[in-house]
């Protein structure tokens, strides 16, 4: 395994030999010991001091199931804080194939020029991109597929984020090649532009593979954990069938489905975005309501989304992006939300973000809400064609907030609020106020428990256990972030005792090294501690982890509840 170091102002490359401190770390421990370590949390999100650093988790490449996730870690345009960003795809998989522990981007092009980062069985190379700018993720991918080869792997930014918007995405081609699987969060595709670099290309071919020292043991647990996985209800049926869609409905029901820019949290059209009402829609016109991002994964939550006419439209169509443009923005119309996830695929865009941005400037009085056509338009001919107004849209809901003159922008460290309401679900209104990223459901996702009973129950209407809750749940999906097994996994984990020790089982017939269970929960903390230590420099305080006023001040329908869990509470999140 080796560390490749780009350096883009003098269009270096070299291999590293890893460092021992970075021996058993993967995925989000090495993205965020590597900025902590290497950038100054003062410096420029979008200048030459920041760093990109693309790591695959510790078990990519390996049989291990479900375990192709790849970090992205940076400081943020956004947020302002240190970031990873968490991606399916071919990606981590071909990396960890080839030997590549980390890739670390630093500098800038001194002549403005634009490159491809060429990555093979000899090491890595830059090579012009003229041919590429300004075009979205599909064309990109295919047109590079076509040079390299089509079982190449791409990862590559679209026009927003060579506008260095702070909303842009980098993509990640699943196995189709659609650019649909995106380190989504934090406007890491803006760092990725400011560098100079289109995109990256992964030609695996006679790749030496991932060592395992006990490849035996490592089968009999990688098995183990997937009979395991298989077995669980939502990991095994309730995923694969209707995918995250699935919680629209569960989410309407509980009352905590975000609606008008959370002004409500039921959504009267919830049932024609349901994820019931998707796959009944992907099966009539001939699509695939059971999709895999990577392979191996066995839970396979994406799918293939035609349109009218039974032609392709998207994949990877998540409970986020359906909540955002739709119940957010009051939109009910499925293939317009299709659309809209299309553009932001092939524009390079946080779903998320633009979606909560959208619901932001219809409450500006920009669009009205409801207005699907609208919405459109604003992505493809205002952002896509970066235009003033795309241009501010494009900076995110807090940005387009302040420049309307919004109070009502939700968004914690100006990232937008994900698709649970933190009055109706008060544990992910824990997560969102104090994890290290600004508003991110995935950081601990506690809707797990408060709502689906997933390792117990916390009702998520009172006050109690929330904190103990979140902070658990961050600590547990840091360390999953960093073995590069799919967040969806802790379903299984949180309900059965023996999933985790699997875990430890399977890096341990990996590595040569004994890891317990205790391991990955220390693993977990010291990620923590190392992003909070790089956000403490940048000058953020506890006064940051805090939720809009509005949630404390106005009760949501139909409980009526506020976000009442107090800032002293909130601050004993990182009490371990």
């Amino acid at each position: 395994m080796y560390i490749l170091r780009v350096n883009m102002s003098d269009l270096s490359i070299k291999k590293e030999t890893v460092p021992e401190k970075y021996q058993l770390m993967g995925g989000r421990a090495l993205t965020s010991h590597i900025i902590n370590a290497e950038v100054d949390p003062h410096s420029h999100a979008l200048g030459p001091n920041n760093k990109l650093v693309f790591a695959p988790g510790l078990l990519a490449g390996t049989p291990a199931p479900s375990s192709g996730r790849l970090s992205v870690g940076t400081k943020s345009p956004l947020t302002g804080t240190i970031k990873e960003s968490n991606a399916g795809g071919v990606a981590a998989q071909k990396l960890a194939r080839l030997g590549v522990k980390a890739i670390i981007v630093e500098g800038q092009p001194k002549d403005d020029k634009w490159y491809i980062l060429k990555i093979d069985n000899e090491g890595g190379q830059l090579l012009p991109a003229d041919k590429i700018i300004g075009k979205g993720n599909y064309e990109t991918g295919e047109l590079l597929r076509a040079q390299f080869g089509e079982k190449a792997g791409v990862i590559s930014i679209g026009p927003a984020g060579e506008n260095k918007m702070s909303a842009a995405s980098i993509a990640v081609a699943d196995m189709e090649g659609h650019p649909v699987r995106h380190a989504g969060r934090g406007g890491t595709g803006a760092v990725m532009g400011s560098k100079g670099l289109k995109a990256l290309v992964i030609d695996d071919t006679n790749a030496p593979g991932v060592e395992i020292k006990d490849k035996e043991a490592f089968r009999g647990a990688a098995q183990a954990f997937s009979k395991m996985l298989l077995a669980n209800p939502t990991c095994g049926t309730g995923l694969p069938t209707y995918g995250t869609a699935v919680l629209i409905n569960i989410l309407n029901e509980a009352g905590g489905l975000p609606t008008e820019n959370f002004k409500r949290g039921r959504f009267e059209g919830a049932e024609k975005i349901s994820g019931e009402f998707m796959y009944d829609t992907i099966l009539a016109r001939k699509g695939n309501p059971t999709h895999a991002c990577h392979p191996g994964c066995v839970m396979r939550c994406s799918q293939i989304y035609n349109d009218a006419e039974g032609n392709y439209l998207t994949a990877g169509f998540e409970y986020e992006t359906i909540w955002a443009f739709g119940a957010d923005c009051c939109i009910d119309n499925l293939d317009q939300i299709a659309m809209a996830d299309r553009l932001c695929d092939d524009l390079g865009l946080d779903t998320i973000e633009m979606g909560v941005t959208m619901a932001v400037a219809m409450e500006a009085g920009v669009i009205p809400f409801g207005d699907g056509e609208g919405m459109l338009n604003l992505l493809k001919n205002e952002i896509g064609k970066a235009t003033p107004l795309g241009r501010i849209l494009g900076q995110g809901a807090a940005f387009t907030g302040q420049a309307y003159g919004i109070t009502r922008v939700p968004v914690v460290k100006k990232q937008g609020i994900p698709a649970y309401d933190p009055r109706a679900v008060k544990g992910i209104g824990v997560t969102y106020a104090t994890t290290t990223m600004g508003a991110d459901h995935t950081a601990g996702y506690s809707v797990a428990t408060n709502i689906l009973k997933v390792g117990g129950f916390v009702n998520p209407l009172g006050t109690e256990g929330q904190v103990d809750l979140s902070r658990g749940l961050q600590i547990a999906t840091a360390a999953i972030d960093s073995s590069g097994l799919c967040l969806f996994v802790a379903f299984t984990v949180l309900d059965e005792p023996e999933a985790l020790p699997k875990v430890a089982d399977m890096l341990t017939a990996q590595y040569g090294v004994k890891v317990t269970v205790d391991d990955i929960t220390e693993l977990g903390k010291a990620v923590l501690r190392v992003e909070r230590e790089f956000n403490t420099r940048a000058g953020f305080t506890p006064a940051h982890d805090r939720l809009p006023e509005f949630f404390a001040n106005e009760p949501v329908p139909p409980h009526n509840t506020t976000f009442d869990i107090a800032g002293e509470e909130l601050d004993k999140v990182f009490n371990f």
